[in-house]
């Protein structure tokens, strides 16, 4: 069944609140959930083994907050354009997750989402190793739950799987987000 982008759009659209708010205990970061397509797709990267922070991962494009930016959509919006070339305008945002915390690293982001009719051509930078145009509805449906009780104590630990790539982490918090989402509103 191809999902109709209008649905999705609606399932996730919410208010934004991209203000800065520290807690002093991790960092601030913000990232950009890019669905796009008649048969929606999501895009992922590949950070280079070579990085300091989530080496190798496969992560939605964003990055930290700086100091400059006006809140965290800025931010999400400037690493988006930095890392792959994409411009995307404040008001082609539809939606906002829950804030999520990375368990190593110490950050926090936020996650914020647009969709997308067709997505523009796509020029990685040195931070990308590689760009994942995803299938939505089928990586939604790869997700499994790690029942271990020692990391359910911590933080909910889920995966999703993609052609040989593992999602896991922060990222995979933010797409069980997104298939809690369509499935309350019968998308998945």
């Amino acid at each position: 069944m191809v999902l109709e982008l209008q649905k999705i759009k609606s399932a996730l659209s919410s208010q934004l609140y991209p203000d800065v708010h520290g807690n002093k205990k991790t960092k601030l970061s913000a990232v950009l959930i890019i669905i796009y397509g008649p048969e929606p797709h999501v895009i992922m990267t590949e950070r280079p083994k070579t990085m300091d922070h989530h080496a190798g991962e496969i992560s939605f494009p964003g990055g930290r907050w700086q100091s400059d930016d006006a809140d965290l959509l800025v931010t999400a919006l400037r690493e988006t354009g930095e890392e792959m070339g994409v411009g995307i305008s404040r008001s082609q945002v539809i939606g906002q997750l829950k804030p999520v915390t990375t368990l190593n690293s110490g950050f926090t982001i936020a996650p914020f989402v647009t969709i997308q009719e067709k997505i523009p051509s796509v020029k990685p930078n040195s931070e990308i190793e590689s760009v994942l145009q995803i299938p939505l509805i089928p990586l939604l449906k790869t997700m499994d739950q790690d029942k271990d009780p020692a990391h359910n104590s911590i933080q909910e630990m889920y995966t999703f799987k993609f052609q040989n790539h593992l999602i896991w982490g922060a990222s995979a918090r933010m797409l069980n987000q997104i298939a809690s989402n369509l499935s309350v509103n019968g998308l998945l």
